[in-house]
């Protein structure tokens, strides 16, 4: 019996699963499922072993330690470019700044700066030159020549917001009789008559004010009746506008007619005034609108009728 035993082959040991192929040793995996019986101690670190080395070469091989080290960036070269030198600074203005403490100081400023200044300052002086004259309008000091001209240039540009406080400004300076011949010979007189007709309408009722009260002057008056423009003008704006500013158009009219026989200018036929008139009465108008209109078209009657007399003879 004991021979018999010993006859006997053991059995080979079962073919593993998996087999790295790396070493020879982790064939004998102790993870093989048919491994029926528990290793040695021996056995068991040294498969630990033989694991942990194939393992971390395994490792190694997938992810090496020791990276090839990328390749240093390349460097453009900079565009050459020969900059231009940054401007100069400006010249120190030599306005003084706004605002001031007295008309007198207003005055000087706001001439400065409609003089030489830019858009923008013009406009600053306009408006600090409106809200110290149009509230409590002055009667001394009289507006410097300067300044009167740099409203009238105002009333003639393209802005209407700088014409718009140019009108209140002049309409403020001429309620003083001083400043109404400063602004006939500033030659506010021509420029109310061809600017007013594509003014707004409450900037071209100022503007007729104005007008009117310049119209006081002689050589204002003068001025008006022998501007070419003064009655085709008057006549339009009259149509266009009510209240106010109809009533200016008429007293400026009337102005023209009443000159005791001065020419009328050849562009204004008596005729077609007075229908402009008649129909302008037709319509909104104040009260002393009406009178200055009633008494222009018997002015225009009877300059009718002298102009018939002198045709005949």
């Amino acid at each position: 019996m004991k021979g018999e035993h010993q006859k006997l082959k053991p059995h080979a040991p079962p073919r593993p699963l998996f087999s790295c192929g790396f070493c020879r040793r982790c064939s004998h995996s102790v993870l093989s499922p048919s491994s029926s019986h528990k290793p040695s101690s021996s056995s068991s670190s040294s498969s630990s072993s033989s694991s942990a080395s194939t393992s971390q070469s395994f490792t190694q091989w997938r992810f090496p330690h020791h990276p090839d080290p990328l390749p240093p960036p390349k460097t453009l070269p900079l565009p050459l470019f020969n900059p231009s030198p940054p401007p100069p600074p400006p010249p120190p203005s030599s306005i003084p700044p706004l605002p001031a403490t007295t008309l007198q100081e207003t005055f000087h400023i706001a001439e400065l700066h409609l003089i030489s200044g830019s858009d923008s300052d013009k406009l600053i002086a306009l408006q600090l030159l409106e809200r110290s004259v149009v509230p409590d309008p002055p009667s001394d000091p009289t507006c410097p020549p300067g300044l009167m001209r740099g409203l009238v240039r105002c009333l003639r540009t393209t802005d209407r917001s700088a014409a718009k406080h140019a009108s209140k400004s002049l309409l403020a300076l001429c309620l003083a009789e001083s400043n109404r011949r400063v602004a006939v010979e500033a030659g506010a007189a021509g420029a109310v008559v061809e600017t007013v007709a594509g003014l707004e309408d409450a900037s071209a009722e100022r503007a007729l004010a104005a007008l009117e009260l310049v119209c006081t002057v002689p050589e204002g008056a003068a001025e008006v009746r022998t501007h070419a423009m003064t009655v085709p003008v008057m006549v339009a704006v009259m149509a266009r506008l009510a209240g106010r500013g109809r009533e200016y158009a008429m007293s400026i009219l009337a102005v023209v007619y009443g000159g005791g026989g001065e020419e009328i200018p050849a562009a204004a036929p008596a005729e077609e005034v007075a229908r402009a008139v008649a129909l302008a009465l037709q319509g909104e108008c104040t009260a002393r609108g009406r009178r200055k209109g009633a008494q222009l078209l018997k002015t225009l009657e009877e300059y009718g009728r002298s102009d018939l007399s002198q045709d005949g003879a």
